[in-house]
């Protein structure tokens, strides 16, 4: 059986499924070239860059945990069937390494967060030395990932250079006014109330780019277990501090944050749910949050009400 064959079949049965037929990586010649995006972030990044030249699949739609997700066997198909695949990285998508590993011998795979300088990144002392994967949450980070999809097609597909370049360009500066925006609303809510608490811990870079306090039941990964002596001590921390309000996320079982809630109105302290915050996936398609600045947008206008009351 040869190598690339064997490679993609090693992939596949980690994944618990069986085999598929393979096919080698295609000359584009002027086609589009499709593309599989492990999260919606980056599918609708490389929707932008790419124009009309890509075809987008995303793997993890709305409400999808990347941290838990597993590849169906139809995802499997997908990727074997993709001309370049884009991810992001940092252990975001924890239980696809081994099938992103083995099939990057095969095909254009690209993890979006490469292009990073690893000293902007966060390294949380409870994550073991890994890096903090939620890096969309800086918006002037997020700029990173676009350059590196900007450049991973142009490599792929030198003669529309030109076209990625103006839309990653027309993106780029998109981003520069969302940054600002965020930057700007921040800024309503006093330094003091400046306080995100969620499910778990995915707001950290969104939290030292737009100076938030930032703190999470669970850890950085939702595969992090949450006892009661977590929701004891988070609830003294709200109460102490009186925050207004707390957030739960699209992606995650409300249930923890309500116990939250619970905990902290025993102690005497009335915490309101503040709204739903995205973490780790995006909204519906076709709407605004559908989309990285609609979802940007509707998180911090979400907080600007939620801890101004």
């Amino acid at each position: 059986m040869p190598k690339l064959l064997l490679s993609l079949v090693a992939a596949l049965l980690l994944a618990g499924c069986g085999p598929v037929e393979v096919r080698e990586q295609r000359a584009l010649d002027g086609e589009k070239i499709q593309v599989v995006a492990t999260i919606g972030m980056i599918g609708d990044a490389v929707e932008r860059v790419g124009g009309d030249r890509v075809e987008v699949e995303g793997l993890m739609g709305p409400g999808v945990d990347p941290h838990l997700y597993k590849a169906s066997e139809g995802d499997l198909r997908r990727l074997e069937r993709a001309d370049a695949i884009f991810y992001g990285g940092l252990h975001l998508e924890a239980k696809m390494a081994d099938v992103l590993e083995r099939i990057a011998d095969q095909r254009a795979t690209q993890a979006v967060t490469d292009a990073i300088p690893e000293g902007r990144l966060l390294t949380p002392a409870q994550f073991k030395g890994q890096h903090d994967p939620h890096v969309w949450f800086d918006v002037e980070l997020w700029s990173y990932a676009v350059e590196q999809i900007r450049d991973r097609l142009t490599a792929l597909d030198p003669g529309s250079a030109a076209l990625y370049r103006r839309n990653a360009d027309a993106y780029l500066a998109e981003l520069e006014s969302l940054d600002r925006y965020v930057a700007e609303q921040a800024r309503r809510i006093p330094a003091r109330k400046r306080v995100i608490i969620t499910a778990h811990d995915a707001f950290g870079y969104f939290g030292r780019a737009y100076g938030f306090e930032v703190r999470g039941l669970q850890g950085i990964s939702t595969a992090a277990e949450a006892g009661a002596g977590d929701v004891q001590s988070l609830a003294r921390f709200i109460a102490e501090r009186e925050i207004p309000a707390i957030f739960v996320e699209s992606s995650v079982s409300p249930r923890t944050i309500e116990a939250v809630r619970e905990a902290v109105r025993s102690r005497g302290w009335n915490v309101e749910i503040g709204g739903s915050l995205f973490s780790d996936a995006m909204g519906d398609p076709g709407t605004p949050e559908g989309t990285y600045v609609g979802m940007v947008r509707h998180n911090v206008d979400t907080l600007v009400e939620g801890l101004l009351g």
